[in-house]
């Protein structure tokens, strides 16, 4: 039994495949190693029920996420799940290599990542390649949940929100200075944190002010992110993230002002990254 995983900062999908390439999908929180123990993912991991059934059958996990682009921060992820299952080869990746296996056609491409966080690559089916690095939600991820969310609480305390997004915040969320500097700069995942407010900022998605801040959000992603790459203009860029795909029409907009070419645009990677392990298994019979 195989069981592939693709973590942001938010949530997991995970997909455990059988013999008979028969899929089962299940759902945890995000485990991202810069906020998470390895300890904290074993926890979490236990309890779900269904985990415990399948543990000692699992005889390989390939875990792509957030976070984990370093060795030392792949070993957290890495120690975390070998506590729980204990019979399999464990594989840790960045969630950036996901994205780019996901989208992967036969042909050289940029890929991004638009979630919790932002990031991108380039990948010729071989070798991936990064032009500038992820620098996270306090200095960067420009068009991600985060930043879009940083973006309207700043809006908020500085006063320069629309009075009709400023009322329905105050009383959806009984939002304040002290509770928005409690989750922000006390609480554990500040990222995940801001990230929330996307379903809230979707409800707005009629306001003048959601159009231009998403579609600023885009530009500035794709001239950080996807513009440095030279080939930037001759290959497809391809996009996952649930935030490119329901602010598509902003992207697209942002995308032909910069001369961006888009390919793909998908919610979610992991059942593309199951077809790309199950061709490799094939490859290796």
């Amino acid at each position: 039994m195989m069981l592939i995983a693709e973590s942001g900062s938010t949530k997991t999908d995970w997909v455990l495949v059988d013999k008979e390439n028969n899929f089962q999908l299940f759902k945890s929180i995000g485990f991202n190693p810069f906020f998470h123990s390895s300890e904290f993912i074993k926890d979490e991991i236990s309890k779900n029920d269904e985990f415990h059934q399948i543990a000692k059958d699992v005889k390989n996990v390939f875990f792509y996420g957030a976070g984990c682009s370093s060795e030392k921060m792949n070993n957290i992820v890495k120690d975390g799940l070998s506590m729980v299952f204990k019979q399999a080869t464990i594989i840790i990746d960045h969630d950036l290599l996901a994205c780019a296996l996901a989208t992967y056609k036969g042909e050289p491409s940029i890929s991004c990542i638009l979630g919790t966080g932002s990031n991108s690559c380039y990948f010729d089916g071989e070798k991936l390649r990064e032009e500038v690095p992820a620098i996270a939600y306090v200095l960067g991820d420009e068009g991600s949940g985060a930043y879009y969310g940083k973006k309207l609480l700043k809006d908020y305390l500085y006063n320069q929100l629309p009075s009709e997004i400023k009322s329905d915040l105050e009383s959806v969320f009984k939002i304040s200075k002290e509770s928005i500097f409690d989750n922000v700069y006390t609480k554990p995942n500040a990222n995940v944190y801001l990230a929330s407010f996307m379903r809230f900022i979707s409800s707005h998605y009629h306001s003048e002010y959601v159009v231009n801040m998403i579609k600023n959000g885009m530009s500035e992603f794709l001239k950080i992110h996807v513009c440095c790459f030279p080939e930037h203009k001759t290959v497809k860029t391809h996009f996952i993230g649930s935030i490119s795909k329901i602010f598509e029409r902003e992207l697209m907009s942002a995308a032909s002002e910069n001369n961006v070419i888009v390919g793909d645009i998908i919610r979610k990677p992991v059942e593309n990254l199951v077809k790309y392990h199950i061709s490799k298994v094939k490859q290796m019979s």
